[in-house]
């Protein structure tokens, strides 16, 4: 066993509710990592007293690292989409972090995706791989909905393409879907597959749904639809959840047509994991393959939960390494 002591890198996964931070080393040519720490935002008021905690309990202190973060990177710097955290790679930097990178949880999730040992991913439909040189793609529901895709060739060259495809426009595929629209569109003036797709999209979903049946609905808690769900399928909470798993397959195949993703579709974020069950009975593959003309294409196309909980640290850890080279 070869392990690349030579190097401690940190590596970090930064969404709207929580914070993971660990220690990466290679193993043979693969990202492993140590002393992992979790705790959820509003524990630090700035997110430079977040991770120098973190490195202060290290052992041996990181020389540099990447961190994933939920939102768009710009020069350096993020303004975390569903946070109020702000950073940038030169504030770390005056913690010895050198070099240091921020990169989208998405992007990090793609470069992690191929890394994830086949036991700790669920199967959603489809065959058990895809095309080993096609894309593949990343998408899931938390606190947002993020998305992301790994292109790869023949020559085994790979490149994660950042993405907010989950601020793209929701499109309704059946009439009920019609309706939602027309429901959120009262309330926002642009309706994404974020405002349906996440946590707090689940509540929105659930209201319009309660008022296109003409009924009250007095639950203001995702967390109880997802309960009720789990409990009885059959209740309105179950509706709800099943029209949810019904728009992510949609979803799931509208961002597998789009980036050619015919080497898999991986269902992130923490949403998924939790409703397994459900969503494997659910019409997520019937909604995933049902793309017209395209049937046949999208039937060739696995799709997979990740159950790893820190699939974007190991992706994260393959950036880092690759950078430090």
């Amino acid at each position: 066993m070869t392990i690349n002591w030579d190097r401690t890198l940190l590596v970090g996964d930064v969404g709207g509710t929580n914070a993971r931070f660990a220690i990466a080393h290679m193993v043979n040519g693969k990202p492993v990592l140590e002393h992992h720490e979790s705790f959820p935002a509003e524990t630090y008021p700035t997110f430079l007293e977040g991770v120098k905690a973190f490195i202060d309990g290290c052992e041996v202190k990181p020389t540099g690292g990447v961190i994933a973060v939920a939102g768009p990177v710009t020069d350096g710097e993020i303004d975390l989409t569903n946070s109020p955290w702000r950073v940038s790679e030169t504030e770390l930097g005056t913690l010895g972090l050198k070099p240091v990178r921020l990169i989208n949880d998405f992007e990090a999730l793609a470069w992690g995706a191929p890394v994830v040992p086949q036991a700790e991913l669920a199967s959603l439909g489809g065959p058990e791989e895809g095309d080993p040189h096609a894309a593949i793609a990343v998408l899931g529901p938390g606190t947002g909905f993020g998305v992301s895709a790994l292109v790869r060739d023949a020559r085994g060259n790979e490149l994660a393409m950042p993405s907010e495809g989950g601020h793209a426009c929701f499109a309704p595929g059946d009439p009920i879907e019609d309706e939602i629209l027309r429901i959120l569109r009262r309330r926002y003036d642009r309706v994404s597959i974020e405002r349906l797709i996440c946590g707090p999209g689940l509540l929105n979903m659930h209201r319009a749904l309660a008022e296109i049946d003409g009924r009250e609905t007095h639950i203001d808690d995702p967390a109880q639809i997802t309960a009720e769900a789990l409990e009885n399928p059959n209740s309105h909470c179950g509706a709800t959840l099943a029209r949810f798993c019904a728009l992510l397959g949609a979803v799931a195949g509208d961002i597998a047509l789009t980036t050619g993703a015919r080497g898999g579709v991986y269902i992130a974020g923490g949403i998924a994991p939790r409703i397994l069950p459900f969503l494997k009975a659910s019409p997520f593959r019937e909604r995933f393959e049902r793309k017209g003309r395209f049937k046949d294409y999208m039937a060739a196309i696995p799709t997979h939960v990740i159950l790893h909980k820190h699939a974007a640290l190991l992706g994260a850890a393959r950036v880092a390494f690759a950078a430090s080279e």
